[in-house]
This record gives C-alpha cells, sequence and structure tokens, in this order.
C-alpha cells in the first residue's frame, strides 16, 4: 500500500486485468448502470493504492442481476452470492464483485449514489465512482476481527471531508448515528492537527444526541446491536447471554419508517421499551 499507482495492480497478472477491464467494457456497452467502488474508488479520492483482489462494482439491486446476465453471455459463471448484499461474476479464478447494499442490508445503493457520484478513468472507460459520503456509510458497519475499514473512512475524511456533504452524512447514518460518532472520535484521535476538517456542528449535534441518551438510560428491551457492525463477534452474546438479536429487530424496524435515534428526542420512539 501506497502513493504509487502501479500498486493497485503490480501482484496482478495481465489476464486479470484484463478480466476486470472486459467486464467494465461489456457493462458499459450493455447500458447497466453502476458506480466503482473499493480500491478504486478509495485510490481515487485519498491517492492511497493497494493491491486488491477483485473489482468492486456498486449497482442497484435490479441492475446486479442485469449484470450477471450480460457477463453469462460472455461465459463469465455467476452467482447470487447472498440476496442481501451482494452477487459475484467468475472469469476463471478471477472475479468481480457487484455490491448493492452493506452487508448487513442497511446502506442500500439507490440513486443518491449516481448523482452525487465522481467521475473517472477506470481501464480506458469513464466511468461514475462511488461518492465518499456512501462509500463512508458502507464501511462503517465493517468491524469484523479480520478487517476493519476505519482506516479507509479517516482517509476518506482527511482527503475529501473538506467538500462532503455531512448534511447528507447525517441523514444516511440516521438511526445508527452512534455508529458514525464513533469513527468521527477516531478520526479526531488520529489526527488531532485536522479536527476541524469535521464541521462543528456536526460534532455538536452528534455530542448533544450522546447526552440525551445519557439522560434517558438504558434501554429496558436487552438487545445487542453488535451484530450491524460484525456477522460473528456478537454470536454469543445472541446465543448465549440472553440478548435479543438487535440485527433482527432492526430488520423488523426498518420498514415501518422507524427513526428512533436520528434525533435524541426520537430516542425514546416504538420499540425502545422504555
Amino acid at each position: 500500500m501506497g502513493t504509487d499507482a502501479s500498486l493497485a495492480e503490480r501482484e496482478r497478472a495481465p489476464d486479470e486485468i484484463n478480466a476486470r477491464a472486459r467486464a467494465v467494457g461489456l457493462l458499459h456497452e450493455a447500458g447497466v448502470p453502476f458506480v466503482v467502488g473499493g480500491a478504486y474508488a478509495y485510490a481515487t479520492y485519498t491517492g492511497i493504492y493497494r493491491d486488491t483482489k477483485d473489482l468492486d462494482l456498486f449497482p442497484r439491486k435490479a441492475d446486479a442481476v442485469r449484470a450477471l446476465e450480460v457477463l453469462e453471455k460472455d461465459g463469465w459463471r455467476t452467482e447470487h452470492h447472498d440476496e442481501v448484499w451482494i452477487y459475484k461474476a467468475y472469469k476463471g479464478d478471477y472475479f468481480v464483485d457487484f455490491i448493492f447494499s452493506s452487508g448487513n442490508g442497511v446502506a442500500t445503493v439507490d440513486d443518491e449514489w449516481f448523482t452525487n457520484a465522481k467521475k473517472a478513468n477506470i481501464f480506458g472507460y469513464e466511468c461514475l465512482i462511488a461518492p465518499a459520503e456512501e462509500m463512508i456509510w458502507s464501511k462503517a458497519f465493517v468491524t469484523e476481527r479480520e478487517r476493519y475499514d476505519g482506516a479507509d473512512i479517516n482517509h476518506l475524511i482527511l482527503k475529501a471531508g473538506r467538500e462532503m456533504d455531512w448534511d447528507r452524512i447525517l441523514r444516511r447514518f440516521d438511526r445508527y448515528w452512534e455508529v458514525l460518532l464513533s469513527h468521527l472520535m477516531m478520526f479526531r484521535f488520529a489526527y488531532p492537527s485536522e479536527r476541524d476538517i469535521v464541521p462543528n456542528y456536526v460534532m455538536t449535534e452528534l455530542m448533544s444526541r450522546t447526552l440525551q441518551t445519557v439522560r434517558d438510560g438504558s434501554w429496558d428491551e436487552r438487545l445487542c446491536r453488535g451484530n450491524l457492525v460484525s456477522k460473528v463477534n456478537y454470536h454469543v452474546d445472541i446465543h448465549h447471554w440472553g440478548f435479543g438479536d438487535g440485527r433482527a429487530w432492526d430488520e423488523q424496524e426498518r420498514p415501518e419508517g422507524d427513526v428512533r435515534g436520528a434525533r435524541s428526542e426520537l430516542e425514546n420512539t416504538a420499540g425502545s421499551g422504555r
């Protein structure tokens, strides 16, 4: 990992790079909309390059189905890997990921990923690049033992934060604002001289919500929401220690439009058990 652009592909065989380029070209020709994410988008914003084993493309879910159909016609093997968030297409040993949400189903690819995207040249094609705001939204929930995207979030804020739409970030995190706050506190720790990149009103708003939750105290309902940020690390809490399944609870609440936690005064809305 470094600032040398060749690091993104130095360890990759020419056939692998050609497979990625072919996938992008075929999808362009077929008119399948997507934004580029992953290491290529990260490098666009930060100037940090790293070896990547795959190409991450972010379509809407319906367009992910179309993308698989296009590549199947070209001889790719395709897989509906997980209906919540990811499909895959394989050209021999090489593959492309089609990601249409975060793994917990929260950060769904919608129209705003496209209307707020940047443009960059990827494999000779002018492509839309996932917005930094949506990249942060998606990466914030990746806190597994084997993968934690906090440093990526810090670098995105450092390099793109002054141009970000922080109102949109607050809206994106909505009921998950504590996850956002945790990452912003880590940014402040990592870069004490750059704290002003995050607008003061953002920190003031999030800290005021925190103070309100201190006043409100604990929920009566014994939930563990940890499995929204880690699929495996909170298994024991739910299956052995008697905590309610926070992800299942959250999935049930989402379609009802519940915005508990979006603002401090909404902390005690339906489902809190308080």
